[in-house]
């Protein structure tokens, strides 16, 4: 017996046999089940084998019945609600919407009249009810105790955990804890998190972010003066034609293709760059295959035929751009179309279609993702992506702009106000002047918080999440604090998301703390439980602990989606079993380890029960009532929790072309839609009084201000090397007074303006000596904004050179771990650092090395890795998932079709991924020409397997997922951005063998 079955990212079959189709499976839930078919399967999951399977085609989910926990009645006579919730799996921020009967989610639907998703769901969002009433997820505290997880209650988790964290902070100093928050987190909770952090005492945290887009996030702000985004899924209806590079939109963001597709038919032009033939590149007008990590070289290659041929837009260079002529040089002298086709083997047919294209089709815009960001010079190539835009024109413009599609659903909110080691909420930054505004908002006094921080670490960032591994490891004398990290916190965080595997488990073994908080156990639980490779040891002192947190689904709070639109989540379902949300279990640690007042005294707090035990709760509407005072810089001040709640309730007068409310009134609140851009997207500048509408489209000069228009942040001072950096005359958004270039607004240019006056009374004591960013009492940018038209944080020109950078022009640098000795000749690393966020960085020695070694002999593939559809982020939660699970049941390698004659290598068979760290994984191969010769794909989904072992006896009993495999970051090696401590995951190198 066979079954057809569909590869995971293709379109071409197979035939399989259905003991292979199922065996990883079966052996994932052996314990509850001897064998597994398809038809118990399905089964099993809620789904009939005929009709079911047509449901699920549909988006819809099945009624499930009231089983434990809740043991309700489902006659039809009980108590029915619809709550309205937002996908938890992308950054899309599709809403959904949950049919609960008598406290059971029973069924769900997508929501047509969202703008954003309009009722699209990809497989995950359809499977959002498991996520939330699985029957894996972590269940109450443990405790690991002679290599076994044990039950424990949270009194006594908590009770140990603190002792331990007060033993620690003491013995050492607070940076010997390392707190790794997420971006699963809302916004409030990711937001508080990093106000606890700060009471502790320390600048160590960080979150996911960190290795997904803080390349992004410097790049761009550093560009032009915000991290994000600047336009929207939909605005990319208007594009004439779109360049994605290392983005596969389609697996990674399935339902943001729907957009796509609708500016495809009105003739919309798809460019897909990217070293694999993705499902994104088989709906392009062009498909592109670049050699991994030379995105510089093409993108510079495309600048060179604009340049050639007098495409770029002169006039916008000139009123908007600073530094385009360093980059002409640079790209005319440096950048011929033979240099480009050696580094990244695009001939230059290929190069002039794509500019061409770019050219001829404006507005055209440009999408990347990870593809592009996690490399060891991804801020550089962010930024030459940027360089593009800004010689087309196209930023600032509908149909045009960056569109930097964010990989979980609220990455950009957390990085927008949550743990951040070199930032305050809202990026402010660690400075005295940040630390004071933060003491005033948060009613406490500036010298407590100082006097909880170790002497001279309370204004220097901390180190990242993606080099908490060396911050254990490394020799203490060579670190930048007063000791080694000795305890972690995994607060939403899965290990198997970074590189360095066989390090990160040394680190974890010599840790005295680590805990686990999180609705599913992660790979941490496993690798924390198996036995440490042989030669090594695990501290005996060391305490490992998992505490089972809600789901965002049994709390309540709002999230931001790539696009900066802001929206509300209701709480669907009680937390079940004996989780507890975050930010309860927050506030709790921050009442034993003595700030608990401190904490929440702006907040109201009530009295709450959850796992049988009394708590205190924060209520989350006081929590971001709190941002909303607080965060100015991007503009989370106008986003109220009553104008998101209405925002979710009036989704159908919002157009889903330019997300601008037709016009409505919130039935419930009476409150007015009538301008908004749906979700209110930042920055929503003002209190809520001024009813800024939120900014669709950044940088967009041809709108007022207060229609969401805008111009270039003045961030970077007014004058370098003699030459202006404000825009030039004649160059303002609609509307303004002031037609030319301008500073940010405080106290000073109101003054001088003549405009103080217009501020009240209350209003001038509060700004005086501020500027925008500082002013609590919203005047400055009321009056600036409101009643003159222009941007409180001035007019300027975007940066084509960013001279704080260690190289100012984008440079192309090949990876540390290159299969081109040539290039690496050519275009070398960087020197090292000895002190780079707390810890000493190698750059160009460990290239030389691996030359020496001569590592490309024996490691000739590229190795990188990517998204499915089937999964998310670090999977756990969706390999738990038995709808999810069922679609895509191991982990596998792309392999080339001559790769795999030449060692061979059959399509399915299990190989070896070999890597120079010493690191094998087993996986499968797929034997395909998505990939080419020299370059092999690993989904990064997976977990559960460790060097060919499962790790199934070392998971929590009932609390594994169903589908486990090798991760491939267990094999992925060292290298880290050059400005923000991005890992590199797309360009290393392997060697593949089948399995004997």
């Amino acid at each position: 017996m066979s079954l057809i079955r569909k590869n995971p990212v293709n379109t071409t079959t197979r035939s399989v046999p259905v003991s292979n189709l199922i065996g990883s499976l079966s052996r994932g839930l052996k314990a509850a089940v001897p064998t597994m078919d398809r038809r118990t399967f399905l089964k099993r999951s809620g789904i009939g084998v005929g009709a079911g399977i047509a449901v699920s085609q549909l988006n819809l989910v099945q009624k499930a019945s009231a089983a434990d926990p809740s043991k309700a009645m489902l006659d039809g006579k009980g108590k029915i609600e619809v709550k309205r919730t937002v996908c938890t799996h992308c950054s899309v921020g599709c809403a959904s919407d949950a049919t609960v009967e008598n406290g059971v989610w029973v069924r769900q639907d997508p929501v047509f009249d969202s703008p954003i998703n309009m009722g699209g769901q990809c497989a995950k969002g359809a499977a959002l009810r498991e996520h939330g009433h699985g029957d894996y997820r972590l269940r109450y505290p443990m405790k690991l105790i002679d290599g076994k997880y044990q039950r424990i209650t949270w009194d006594q988790a908590l009770d140990e955990i603190t002792a331990k964290m007060k033993d620690l902070r003491a013995k050492y100093t607070p940076d010997s804890l390392y707190f790794i928050g997420s971006s699963k987190f809302n916004n409030e909770q990711a937001y508080l998190l990093r106000k606890w952090v700060s009471f502790f005492g320390t600048n160590n945290t960080d979150h996911q972010a960190r290795i997904c887009h803080s390349t992004t996030v410097a790049g761009v702000a550093n560009t032009w003066g915000y991290g994000a985004m600047t336009n929207s899924y939909n605005d990319m209806m208007n594009s004439k034609a779109a360049l994605y590079i290392g983005s596969n939109a389609a697996e990674a963001h399935p339902v943001s293709m729907v957009h796509m597709l609708h500016a495809k038919e009105n003739g919309c032009k798809l460019i897909v760059v990217d070293p694999r033939y993705t499902r994104t590149a088989a709906k392009s007008d062009q498909y592109v295959r670049i050699r991994s990590g030379s995105d510089i070289p093409f993108l510079f290659g495309v600048l060179y035929h604009v340049f050639a041929n007098g495409w770029e837009d002169k006039k916008y260079i000139n009123d908007r751009v600073f530094g385009m002529d360093d980059i002409r040089k640079e790209v005319m002298e440096k950048w011929t179309p033979a240099a480009v086709e050696e580094a990244c083997g695009v001939p230059e047919a290929q190069v002039y279609k794509v500019a061409q294209t770019m050219a001829m089709n404006r507005p055209s815009t440009i999408v990347w993702c990870m593809g592009q960001t996690q490399h060891t010079i991804g801020n550089a190539m962010v930024r030459a992506s940027c360089i593009l835009q800004l010689a087309l024109g196209n930023i600032g413009k509908s149909g045009g702009g960056a569109n930097i599609f964010r990989g979980h659903d609220n990455v950009q909110g957390a990085t927008d106000v949550g743990p951040n080691p070199d930032s305050l909420p809202g990026y402010y930054g660690l400075a005295a002047g940040s630390w004071k505004h933060y003491a005033t908002v948060w009613g406490v006094d500036y010298e407590w918080i100082k006097g909880r921080y170790a002497p001279n670490m309370m204004e220097k960032s901390g180190t990242t999440v993606s080099r908490w591994i060396d911050a254990v490891l490394e020799n203490p004398d060579m670190i930048d604090q007063e000791t080694a990290v000795k305890g972690v916190f995994f607060w939403g965080h899965a290990p198997n998301s970074q590189t360095r595997g066989l390090d990160m488990k040394r680190a974890m073994n010599k840790l005295d703390l680590l805990v686990v908080v999180d609705p599913y156990p992660s790979a941490t639980a496993a690798m924390a439980a198996m036995p440490a490779a042989k030669g090594e040891e695990v501290n005996k002192n060391r305490a490992v602990y998992l505490l089972p947190a809600c789901t965002q689904f049994e709390t309540t709070g709002s999230v931001t989606a790539s696009n900066r639109s802001i929206q509300w989540r209701e709480k669907v379902i009680d937390p079940l079993f004996e989780s507890v949300p975050d930010h309860v279990i927050m506030q709790e640690f921050a009442n034993r380890l003595g700030f608990g007042k401190e904490l929440s005294v702006n907040y109201k707090v009530t009295d709450a029960k959850y796992a049988g035990k009394n708590w205190q709760e924060p209520e989350i509407e006081s929590i971001l009532r709190e941002i909303n005072r607080a965060v100015w810089t991007i503009g989370y001040t106008g986003q109220t929790p009553e104008r998101l709640k209405a925002h979710m309730r009036m989704m159908s007068v919002f157009d889903p072309k330019t997300l601008k409310s037709r016009g409505g009134k919130d039935p419930v609140t009476g409150y007015d839609t009538t301008g908004d851009y749906f979700g209110l997207p930042w920055p929503c500048f003002g209190n809520a009084a001024l009813k800024h509408p939120g900014s669709p489209n950044l940088y967009d000069t041809s709108k007022h201000v207060m229609d969401g228009g805008g111009n270039f942040r003045a961030n970077f001072g007014v004058e370098k090397d003699g030459k202006s950096l404000l825009a030039a005359d004649g160059s303002y958004s609609k509307g303004a007074d002031i037609k030319t270039g301008y500073p940010e607004f405080d106290h000073v240019l109101m003054k001088k303006l003549g405009w103080w006056s217009e501020l009240t009374e209350a209003e001038q004591k509060a700004a005086e000596g501020k500027n925008w960013k500082t002013d609590l009492s919203g005047g400055i940018i009321r009056v600036a904004m409101k009643n003159h038209g222009c941007h409180p944080f001035g007019n300027a020109k975007a940066r084509a050179v960013v001279w704080n950078f260690p190289d100012p022009v984008p440079q192309h640098r090949e990876a540390l771990y290159s299969t081109r000795p040539d290039l690496v000749a050519k275009y070398p690393a960087s020197a090292d650092r000895k002190t780079f966020w707390r810890l000493p960085t190698l750059y160009k020695s460990l290239q030389d090395k691996n030359i020496e070694d001569k590592l490309a002999d024996k490691f000739p593939i590229i190795l990188t890795s990517g998204r499915l559809v089937e999964y998310e982020g670090g999977g756990e939660e969706t390999r738990s998932n038995p709808w999810l699970a069922e679609l895509q049941q191991e982990n596998f390698v792309e392999i080339n079709p001559s790769a795999a004659a030449k060692r061979g290598i059959k399509n399915w068979d299990y190989v070896w991924v070999k890597s120079p760290t010493g690191a094998k994984i087993k996986v499968r191969a797929m034997v395909t020409e998505r990939v080419g010769p020299d370059t092999a794909f690993v989904p990064f989904h997976f977990s559960g397997w460790w060097e060919g072992k499962d790790l199934l006896e070392y998971y929590p009993k009932g609390a594994h997922p169903i589908v486990r495999g090798e991760a491939v970051n267990t094999a992925t090696t060292y290298g880290y951005d050059n400005v923000t401590m991005m890992q590199e995951t797309k360009t290393t190198i392997c060697q593949i063998e089948k399995v004997a």
